[in-house]
C-alpha cells in the first residue's frame, strides 16, 4: 500500500456540505482529486451555498443534491441521483447536525419535541444515511464511511444533554458498524471540540475566546482542522477502522 492514497476517480458524498465543516470538508476531497456531491435541505437558504461551494471546487465533475438526513425517502433519491450521474460511490461524510444551547441543570427545556427531533437528524439520519448508501459503497471494494462526532459523547459537556447523548450514540454506531462492514468499508469517527463555524448559535468571539484559553494549543479548532482529519481518514489512515479521532486541541484532557 502506498500512501497518501489517491482519491482521483474516487467519488465522495458529504452530507451537510454547506454547512461549515462540511464545506471544509468538500474543498480538501476535491484538492484531493476527488469528484465531490454534497447535499443541501432543498428549499433552503443552503441550496445557494451549496451552488456556491461547487463553484469554488477545484477539478471537474462535482455536484450538489437536495436531501434531508431525517427523511429516508430523500436519501433514497439522493443514492438514485448519485448512481445517475456517479455509477459508484467510495466515501460518505455525514457532517449532518443541528444544537441548541440548553444549561444541562434544565431539565423541562428539553421537551420530548426537542429530543426527538435531535435524535431523528443527529443520530437517526447518520444511520439512515449508512443504511441507504452501503450497498454503493459495499461495491466500491475500498469503502468509507466518516461520521462527524464531538468530544461532547465522551465528555458529556457540550451544548445539550441531548446533544452529547446522540454523540455518544454516534461513536457507538462507528464501532458497531466497523465490526460488520469490513472488510469492504471502513467507517471512522472524527470528534472535533470547540470550532469556530458558528455552529452552535449565540456562541461568538467572547465564547470563543475562553474556550481557546481552556484548550492546551490555546485555540479552537478551525472547520479546516476537522475536514484535514477527515481527508486523512481517506488517504493516510488505510488500515484503521472502528476509532474515534479527536480534534480537540487537547481540550477534552
Amino acid at each position: 500500500m502506498t500512501y497518501p492514497r489517491s482519491l482521483a476517480g474516487k467519488v465522495a458524498l458529504v452530507i451537510g456540505g454547506a454547512g461549515g465543516i462540511g464545506a471544509a470538508t468538500a474543498r480538501l476531497m476535491a484538492q484531493a482529486g476527488a469528484r465531490v456531491v454534497i447535499t443541501h435541505r432543498e428549499g433552503s437558504d443552503k441550496a445557494a451555498a451549496a451552488r456556491a461551494i461547487l463553484a469554488g471546487l477545484e477539478g471537474e465533475g462535482h455536484a450538489a443534491f437536495p436531501a434531508d438526513v431525517a427523511d429516508s425517502g430523500s436519501l433514497i433519491a439522493l443514492r438514485s441521483s448519485i448512481e445517475a450521474q456517479f455509477d459508484r460511490l467510495d466515501i460518505l461524510v455525514n457532517s449532518s447536525g443541528f444544537t441548541k444551547p440548553i444549561p444541562h441543570d434544565d431539565l423541562e427545556a428539553l421537551d420530548d419535541a426537542f429530543i426527538d427531533r435531535m435524535f431523528a437528524v443527529n443520530w437517526r439520519g447518520q444511520f439512515a444515511a449508512i443504511r441507504t448508501l452501503v450497498p454503493m459503497l459495499k461495491a466500491s471494494g475500498d469503502g468509507l464511511i466518516v461520521s462527524v462526532s464531538s468530544v461532547s459523547g465522551t465528555t458529556g459537556s457540550g451544548s445539550d444533554i441531548a446533544y452529547c447523548a446522540t454523540k455518544a450514540g454516534i461513536d457507538v454506531m462507528t464501532k458497531s458498524l466497523a465490526r460488520v462492514l469490513a472488510p469492504q468499508v471502513r467507517v471512522l469517527g472524527v470528534a472535533p471540540g470547540a470550532v469556530d463555524t458558528g455552529f452552535v448559535p449565540g456562541r461568538g468571539p467572547e465564547y470563543n475566546a475562553k474556550a481557546a484559553a481552556t484548550t492546551p494549543m490555546k485555540r479552537i479548532a478551525l472547520a479546516e482542522d476537522v475536514a484535514a482529519a477527515i481527508l486523512a481518514c481517506a488517504t493516510h489512515l488505510g488500515f484503521s477502522t472502528g476509532t474515534i479521532i479527536l480534534v480537540d486541541g487537547g481540550r477534552s484532557l
